[in-house]
């Protein structure tokens, strides 16, 4: 045998054996993954909520972890880490380890708003797992029961034969109760400056200043304003729903009266990781989510809170979290709207 062959023979013993070393273990990485998945969980999931809590944030949290006590063989704990509009929560997930004991309750201004208008912002859309949205809370529009403003087109007609006059409450620039009173002033053709934005510390101040007759109207998720509308302190305009709500039967769609684009301006919830989580894991939190839509007690809760019931596939949730963040982004752009 030559020098040649022996060499040639060897080279190609040692490409079978690497070639079998490799498929060793990348099928011992699947079943390392698989195992770990079925021993998941062996202690408690921390559900981090970047906001403070009694919020709507925070009461989205604790009704997924109060309804999910029969279903996991641990418990879910809730843990509040606020601070700069969710951005310190969402990075605090976003760093940690990847093996399904820290998530985050995700929220539009934290994981849409602020990645689509915050130039230096820490973290990025996509820096996450998706595993699911778990529901939409619309947007309302309202004033004060003793308005004048009987209809959205009372409100918008006396903006425009008014304009810099009437005013309205947020929680500052950047965030969902200023975007959506500002894409209702872009869906009626009237300019960004037409009705004066009056910056409030959160949603439940913005709320108060429409009670108090501070401001004209605010556009808010409708959780921050159900027990109001219900006490008939306040009076609804509009809802950014795309279908009537269970608990606002007579309150309008933006469809109905002719401002269909606002139906994408909405709050909503849904349920990340850090990047990187094991796609058996993230599978089996997608399982669990199916079943927590079939939930009665989650379900009924949601609604009770003001919101919709609305579970996402995890594919789906980047497509739909993507989307949003283009929405915002298109908006902030159109508004002049960029936090340095």
């Amino acid at each position: 045998m030559t020098n040649k062959k022996i060499r040639r023979d060897g080279i190609a013993w040692i490409a079978a054996r690497a070639g079998c070393a490799a498929l060793v273990a990348a099928a011992a990485c699947w079943s390392a993954g698989a195992h770990a998945a079925d021993k998941y969980p062996d202690r408690p999931i921390t559900l981090i909520v970047p906001f403070s809590a009694g919020g709507d944030a925070d009461l989205a949290a604790r009704n997924l972890a109060a309804s999910m006590r029969g279903d996991l063989d641990a418990a879910l704990v809730v843990a509040n880490k606020s601070g700069a509009n969710g951005a310190i929560g969402s990075k605090f997930v976003r760093d940690a380890a990847p093996d399904g004991y820290t998530l985050l309750l995700g929220r539009v201004g934290s994981q849409a708003i602020l990645p689509a208008l915050y130039a230096d912002l820490s973290y990025k859309w996509d820096d996450f797992t998706f595993i699911g949205v778990l529901e939409l809370n619309p947007m309302v529009c309202v004033v004060n029961a003793k308005s004048p403003y009987r209809k959205l087109d009372d409100l918008l007609a006396a903006i425009k034969a008014n304009p810099g006059e009437l005013n309205y409450s947020t929680s500052g620039p950047a965030t969902v109760l200023n975007l959506a009173s500002q894409a209702l002033l872009a869906s009626a053709r009237l300019p960004k400056t037409a009705a004066v934005p009056v910056a409030y510390k959160g949603g439940s101040e913005a709320t108060t200043a429409v009670l108090s007759g501070e401001v004209d109207f605010t556009c808010n998720n409708l959780t921050s304003l159900l027990g109001h509308i219900k006490g008939d302190k306040l009076r609804v305009l509009v809802t950014t729903s795309p279908t009537r709500l269970k608990d606002l039967p007579d309150a309008p769609t933006a469809s109905e009266l002719g401002h269909p684009k606002l139906e994408a301006v909405s709050g909503w919830s849904a349920l990340l990781g850090p990047p990187g989580m094991n796609k058996d894991l993230v599978e089996k939190w997608a399982g669990l989510l199916r079943q927590v839509n079939q939930n009665t007690q989650w379900r009924t809760a949601v609604e009770t809170l003001g919101s919709v019931p609305h579970i996402v596939e995890p594919k789906a949730t980047a497509a739909f979290v993507q989307a949003q963040v283009g929405l915002y982004g298109d908006l902030g752009r159109s508004l002049e709207i960029q936090i340095k």
